[in-house]
């Protein structure tokens, strides 16, 4: 099995599966926290995603673009949490 295939029979298709298990989490999440962790963890694999991608063609440009999306997850997270921080104080 060369690399290409494993990709593409093995680590995608898994990536996939785990974004619809993690969208259901986002639907049906009773609170807010757990719709935001869903988020968070959504774009996760979205940067594990832009990153096999990058490893499967060769194209280092895109692990950029995934550090960026790992920047942005970091910061909308540390925002929520400041802004759960400031409901719990009130």
């Amino acid at each position: 099995m060369t690399l290409a295939t494993y990709f593409d029979y093995v680590i995608f298709p898994i990536l996939i599966i785990s974004v619809v298990l993690v969208m259901i989490r986002l639907y049906k999440g009773p609170q807010v926290v757990d719709r935001v962790i869903a988020l968070d963890l959504i774009i996760t694999i979205g940067i594990a995603l832009i990153t096999a991608y990058s490893i499967r063609s060769g194209e280092s440009v895109l692990l950029d673009v995934a550090m960026i999306f790992a920047l942005i997850a970091f910061l909308g997270t540390i925002a929520f949490s400041f802004y759960l921080d400031k409901q719990i104080k009130k």
